[in-house]
């Protein structure tokens, strides 16, 4: 997830965005770690330990529960946050801000599903899989972009976390759309009243956080009661609370809980979930397996479906002139950062298990599928924004050059 950005140009602009995402890319290399962790605790003697401390139960819900559906209402209410603040304040202010990453989002979503689809046609037991590639997971993505330093510019990060905020976005709604269970009138009714209670707060114009914050654990407890995932009160909350006014002279609300939040979330919330979700036995998987319509699906999903929509409706977008390239950069770097959105981690395991409850063999098909794709799509990204994007940068001048000289 991402920190505040200043709400104001300001001489130390580049040097906050730089620390920025400095902090980005060390909470991906923690995720990284948790899931590599995860892995070898899970295809260890521990594994027997592991699975048993996430299903035992505790206040009424399992570990596993209380992760996915409590702690993840915080990963959750940060993605809203961000989403309010940079439709409001920041990077998809504008529609020239937004074009962009916004063409990039929808065909990165409408491809990786339809890929999925295509080898789950006719399966009605696997089908409803089909939102597992439809997302990338930022801080995976910029935690393998921070390994490549300088070679790629600061637009293009700029334009991968507006990218990534998009997905979430399009993420949340396919939950709230797709992947709801039976709902409970009464809990729901309760639960559009704290979000009524969270909208007058706003509306009269209070500021303390205590009110929002204590309405908000309310929600999040009738909406898990209601039928409605749980993690969508952390949405709703978010999109509640007041950014305020870059001329007021108290500090936003919003800028200050994303401000306390990021450090937890990136460090606490995300790789918790990462070490709970992504550990597998990889005993019973045989070369067989691997192919299966599920893990096939979501691999190619992540790995092809990724990079080509986001490189097909981006450079749709260019050449219609609805948009332009990140300031800096190029196309084989555009092209990279494509490859890098197929790392899916984090949203990919969550959305699986909400697709299929009940049946950890499918669960765990989605972890080998999400784990190869992401893998794959990290080495391809890695590799093309090393290898080739230096010589995208002089093809492209060639082509510019013959351009002029041909008077064109």
């Amino acid at each position: 997830m991402h920190k505040p950005t200043p709400r104001t140009e300001s001489p130390n602009a580049l040097a906050f965005i730089t620390r920025f995402f400095a902090a980005e890319s060390a909470g991906g290399l923690v995720l990284m770690a948790a899931a590599l962790a995860a892995l070898i605790v899970a295809n260890s003697p521990l594994a027997d330990s592991y699975f048993a401390a996430l299903h035992a139960v505790f206040a009424g819900l399992s570990v596993s529960h209380w992760i996915n559906d409590g702690l993840m209402a915080i990963f959750f209410m940060l993605v809203g946050l961000e989403i309010k603040r940079e439709v409001l304040a920041g990077q998809l202010a504008s529609w020239n801000q937004r074009a962009l990453p916004g063409f990039a989002a929808l065909g990165g979503m409408l491809v990786p599903a339809l890929i999925y689809v295509a080898f789950n046609w006719g399966r009605p037991d696997t089908i409803g899989g089909w939102a597992i590639p439809a997302a990338t997971d930022i801080a995976f993505a910029l935690g393998v972009l921070s390994l490549l330093g300088k070679r790629v510019p600061l637009s293009l990060k700029i334009f991968l976390s507006a990218l990534a905020i998009l997905d979430d976005l399009g993420a949340v709604l396919i939950i709230a759309l797709f992947y709801t269970s039976d709902l409970s009138m009464p809990m729901l009714l309760a639960a559009l009243g704290s979000i009524a209670v969270l909208v007058a707060l706003n509306r009269l114009g209070v500021k303390k956080l205590l009110p929002y914050l204590i309405v908000g654990a309310l929600l999040w407890f009738f909406m898990l009661q209601s039928g409605i995932h749980a993690t969508l009160a952390g949405v709703a909350l978010a999109l509640c609370i007041p950014l305020g006014k870059p001329d007021e002279e108290a500090r936003s609300p919003l800028l200050h809980l994303e401000e306390k939040l990021h450090p937890w979330v990136a460090f606490a919330v995300v790789p918790i979930f990462g070490f709970a979700n992504a550990g597998v036995s990889l005993s019973g998987i045989t070369a067989d397996k691997l192919v299966d319509p599920v893990p096939l699906g979501v691999a190619l999903g992540l790995l092809v479906g990724k990079q080509v929509g986001i490189f097909a409706m981006a450079a749709l977008a260019i050449r219609a002139g609805l948009a332009r390239l990140p300031d800096g950069s190029n196309w084989a770097q555009l092209y990279g950062v494509a490859a890098l959105c197929g790392i899916g981690f984090t949203m990919s395991l969550f959305i699986g298990a909400l697709a299929f409850p009940g049946a950890p063999e499918l669960v765990d098909e989605v972890k080998v599928g999400v784990l190869i794709g992401s893998v794959l799509s990290a080495v391809l990204g890695v590799v093309v924004l090393r290898r080739f994007a230096q010589r995208g940068v002089n093809l492209i001048a060639i082509w510019h050059y013959r351009n002029r000289a041909a008077g064109r």
